[in-house]
């Protein structure tokens, strides 16, 4: 089964969305957006920008789990992973995401 961008409406009206891996696993979430064409055109940035392995940036979480952000290429953020438990895992979870990102429909939910 192959991934998808789920688009979601919080409870404050704002949008954000997550990429999810085939086995429903999210692999990246994104900001909040002020507005649903906002949140669209963030995903239309991953989509852009997953397969660029220069705009993956790796960190370190507070506890020293790492974790990476996807950037545009104005350098803004437009996505987030979860922490993972090893280096290993986490370079997984960058391929995860350019595999699944480009195609990837969107769901809104």
């Amino acid at each position: 089964m192959a991934g998808k961008f789920e688009l979601k409406t919080s409870a404050n009206g704002k949008f954000h969305f997550n990429l999810k891996a085939g086995n429903g696993q999210i692999i990246l979430s994104s900001e909040m957006y002020e507005t649903k064409a906002a949140a669209e055109n963030g995903i239309a940035s991953v989509q852009k920008n997953a397969v660029d392995d220069a705009r993956y940036e790796k960190r370190n979480a507070a506890n020293g789990e790492p974790f990476f952000v996807l950037k545009a290429g104005n350098g803004e953020q437009i996505g987030r992973s979860e922490t993972y438990s090893s280096d290993g895992a986490l370079d997984n979870g960058i391929e995860s995401v350019k595999t699944n990102a480009p195609g990837a429909p969107t769901e809104e939910v």
